[in-house]
């Protein structure tokens, strides 16, 4: 079975800008947890898509993450409104974070090209802890997070709210680094594992 190869382009490709604040919906994440309740209660699980996007620095990669407040690191990506597509809402929500805005203010159209699903995680419950299987002894958990490969062009302009930190972080930084990641980041550089990177 062939390893599937993906492209990599420098750091140095990719020209950083701002853009307004995209305030966080919760100010806490007991406020957050509890917004994910009153919704499971009138819309059932909810799902969440996230962009893993990769670029090389000294032939290395490093994932493209978001950092807030200078404490919480996030990949790209939201939770999606009920019956709303995958890919499409990922672009979307992609857009709304990353994408330079027009002249009108709104957000251009990136080229963003999904790839796979490379991991699921699953809430069990209404609190923080998230694993990549549902547990046993649950039958209908609260959310439902899929983690996808995107692909980045060879050059690309992305805008940066104000209030957040686009950084690129090396898979061994990520490596085994839960304590600072969490279990989801820090399992990227085993999911990731599975592709040949050409360094362009």
């Amino acid at each position: 079975m062939s390893v599937p190869a993906v492209t990599l382009y420098p750091l140095t490709n990719f020209t950083f800008g701002t853009k307004d604040a995209q305030p966080e919906e919760d100010p806490s994440v007991a406020a957050r947890l509890q917004r994910l309740q009153n919704n499971y209660e009138d819309f059932g699980m909810r799902r969440t898509v996230d962009a893993v996007l990769i670029v090389h620095e000294h032939g290395h990669p490093h994932v493209l993450m978001l950092q807030i407040a200078n404490a919480f690191f996030k990949l790209p990506g939201d939770y999606l409104k009920p019956g709303e597509e995958e890919v499409q809402g990922l672009k979307d929500r992609l857009n709304h974070i990353l994408a330079p805005l027009d002249e009108r203010g709104n957000p251009t159209e990136g080229e963003w090209e999904i790839g796979d699903c490379i991991a699921q995680w699953w809430r069990p419950n209404f609190e923080t802890f998230m694993y990549p299987y549902v547990p046993a002894h649950i039958s209908k958990p609260k959310e439902c997070k899929k983690l996808y490969m995107v692909t980045l062009p060879e050059k690309m302009v992305l805008s940066v709210p104000k209030n957040m930190k686009l950084l690129a972080i090396p898979l061994f930084e990520l490596y085994d680094n839960s304590v600072r990641y969490g279990p989801q980041l820090a399992a990227l550089p085993h999911l990731l594992s599975r592709y040949n990177f050409i360094y362009a």
